[in-house]
């Protein structure tokens, strides 16, 4: 073996690795940063091994003592990673080796680098999406505590970007809570299948020595150890899942952006943005910028890029482990950075919007957003809907030729399109009366919002005390 050859492998090699290879096919630039994982599973693996009887006490606290040592010098910024040593274990267990001699050597008994970097990336992933969760929560919950105090503010509702019926600001917030609901499921649901032990399926065949991968799984904090050992060291589903809900998550995020953007335009001039979210131009002077959003926006297609990576780079390969895998740390690592850093954004800015009440009323009195009250008025009296939606559709052609909402039209010449139409008709024509009639579960009605956010911050409290205990 020459100096030049990994002393992981070398031993099977007549010549040294062509330096440029070398370094296309090695991972430390960027599975650097699971070192404290690396190091936590090399000490659960070590304590494992110490109690079946593989390796003795002394052996293990040597082994223990070191990779804490050098888990100090790493964050002390002392460590000088290695090309030559390809990734992160390497690098570790090389430098554990100097430290304490030829029992680092040990360490690797009854494992494999396959069964190894799977188990830190399980590792690194759950805690990422414990942090992930946490920011979750925070979002949602600004976002529940703005809408409560929002939920009197009428605004117009849209399909097509058209004026459709009127709601209120609370119950629109409330519904971009509910797709982050659903998006805290999803991750939790993610996390149930991340956090299984891969360690001991070594190669891609197990060990011929007496592990006991419970023991592992237990002081990993695994629910359990893995079932197929050709499936643990190959399987990436974890990671293709995880960033399966970011695309989601990021789309929904987008779509919040998008009407961020849209409101705090002068044209809609529905909230403003504080100023600490936006920046100015630096040629106009009079521009706010919605820069945070349109970046959170553009950040989306990052990700959806990263799912279709990984779906791509798992599709044709073959069992067990191969090189091809160590592609999916950066798609992996930039969707954790993107998601977190847009996260942090929309928490701090979110639940900072400040509406603007009158706008938002002026904007739903325009586009006659009440005729489907109308046309629910008629219906009560006795006329069939299809012949109410006629009659209502010719009255609003008469307020777009008179330029009047229908609230703005006297009694006589809301008869004139049917003689059922009484003097209580103005109660379902008011923006209020509208909103408020909707006084059911799910509705607009400024009670029913103030309930929903009652249901969304007890369910989110709830979920919050199970993780906790978990």
């Amino acid at each position: 073996m020459t100096q030049a050859t990994n002393q992981s492998w070398g031993g099977r090699f007549s010549e040294p690795t062509d330096a440029f290879v070398a370094a296309f096919t090695a991972s430390i630039p960027f599975d650097k940063r699971l070192y404290h994982h690396d190091i936590r599973g090399s000490i659960a693996h070590a304590t494992m091994l110490a109690r079946v009887g593989v390796l003795t006490d002394d052996e293990r606290d040597l082994i223990v003592d070191g990779l804490n040592a050098i888990e100090t010098e790493i964050e002390r910024g002392d460590i000088e990673w290695s090309i030559a040593l390809e990734d992160i274990h390497m690098n570790i267990e090389a430098r554990l080796t100097d430290k304490i001699g030829i029992t680092g050597k040990k360490l690797h008994t009854g494992r494999s680098r396959n069964d190894q970097i799977a188990t830190d990336i399980r590792l690194y992933l759950r805690d990422e999406i414990d942090a992930v969760a946490a920011e979750l929560s925070r979002l949602r919950s600004g976002l529940i505590e703005l809408a409560d105090r929002e939920a009197d503010t009428i605004m117009p509702g849209f399909t097509h970007l058209q004026t459709a019926q009127p709601v209120t600001f609370g119950h629109h917030l409330l519904a971009w809570q509910e797709m982050l609901t659903r998006d805290h499921e999803r991750l939790l649901d993610c996390r149930k299948r991340v956090n299984v032990l891969p360690l001991g399926a070594a190669a891609l065949a197990g060990t011929t020595y007496p592990i006991d991968r419970h023991v592992t799984a237990e002081l990993l904090g695994f629910e359990r150890p893995s079932e197929n050992s050709l499936d643990t060291v190959s399987d990436r589903d974890f990671a293709i899942e995880f960033t399966a809900f970011a695309s989601i998550l990021l789309m929904h995020l987008s779509r919040m952006s998008e009407e961020m953007v849209l409101w705090a335009s002068a044209q809609f001039d529905f909230v403003d943005l504080p100023d600490r979210f936006c920046t100015g131009s630096s040629i106009m002077p009079q521009k706010k910028n919605p820069d945070v959003p349109e970046l959170v926006r553009g950040k989306t297609g990052r990700v959806y890029g990263h799912l279709m990576s990984l779906l791509t780079l798992m599709k044709s390969q073959p069992l067990a482990y191969n090189k091809d895998n160590q592609e999916d740390k950066e798609p992996l690592f930039d969707t954790l950075d993107t998601v977190k850093g847009c996260l942090r954004a929309f928490a701090d800015m979110a639940p900072a919007l400040v509406a603007k009440p009158d706008n938002m009323l002026e904007a739903a009195r325009r586009g006659f957003s009440t005729a489907t009250d109308l046309a629910d008025y008629l219906v009560r009296a006795g006329v069939a809907f299809r012949d109410a939606h006629e009659i209502v559709g010719k009255a609003v052609a008469y307020g777009i030729e008179q330029g009047k909402d229908l609230s703005e039209m006297s009694l006589d010449e809301l008869k004139r399109f049917s003689d059922v139409i009484g003097g209580d008709v103005f109660e379902v024509l008011t923006l209020e009366g509208s909103v408020a009639a909707r006084n059911h579960i799910g509705g607009t009605a400024p009670d029913q919002v103030r309930a929903a956010a009652q249901r969304a911050r007890d369910a989110l409290a709830t979920l919050q005390e199970r993780r906790h205990v978990a």
